[in-house]
């Protein structure tokens, strides 16, 4: 079992329901289009990530895309989700490795066809875990860690989205 998780988890825990009306957090991300497709991304003090698109979209293949990302936020949220309420639940995984497949048809991200959403139209993911512990705790840690995801929360449900475009202080879309 990991303790530092454990401890940090339930320390979280704690605080919040001692002060519930703290409980809400704001992650803001800068990014910058650099050059032709390719972008970086800072996120608090990391170093700046890149983002690109393969040479058949234009890109030099410098980093992941921005839809390599979204399901590599998917992936990697519900590993550390595993990770923390395993440790609670006190269940030792000796492995969590996630696939994550995103379907798309480039006819709506490149305009050829209004009525084909530009996004994903599915997303599946399987789960691998190696445990010692029993399937009814491992059902009910699945079910945390699914009922909790928030990456798997935002993508599952509609969240509202606001944007502002601005130009030399003219703000040209609110």
């Amino acid at each position: 079992m990991n303790h530092k998780v454990k401890e940090a988890f339930e320390t979280l825990q704690a605080r919040v329901s001692a002060n519930p009306g703290g409980s809400e957090s704001v992650f803001t991300i800068r990014t910058a289009l650099i050059e032709d497709v390719t972008c970086e991304a800072r996120i608090r003090d990391f170093p700046p990530l890149t983002i690109d698109e393969p040479p058949s979209m234009g890109g030099t293949d410098s980093g992941p895309n921005p839809v390599e990302l979204v399901l590599a936020a998917l992936g990697t949220c519900q590993e550390i989700m595993y990770a923390s309420f395993a440790a609670v639940m006190g269940i030792d995984l000796r492995k969590v490795e996630i696939q994550v497949k995103g379907y798309m048809d480039s006819k709506g991200i490149l305009a050829l066809d209004d009525n084909t959403p530009p996004g994903f139209t599915e997303i599946r993911f399987e789960t691998r875990i190696e445990s010692d512990a029993d399937e009814d705790r491992l059902r009910r840690m699945i079910e945390m860690v699914e009922g909790h995801c928030p990456v798997l929360d935002t993508l599952s449900r509609p969240v509202p989205i606001q944007g502002k475009v601005w130009h030399n202080g003219l703000k040209l879309k609110t």
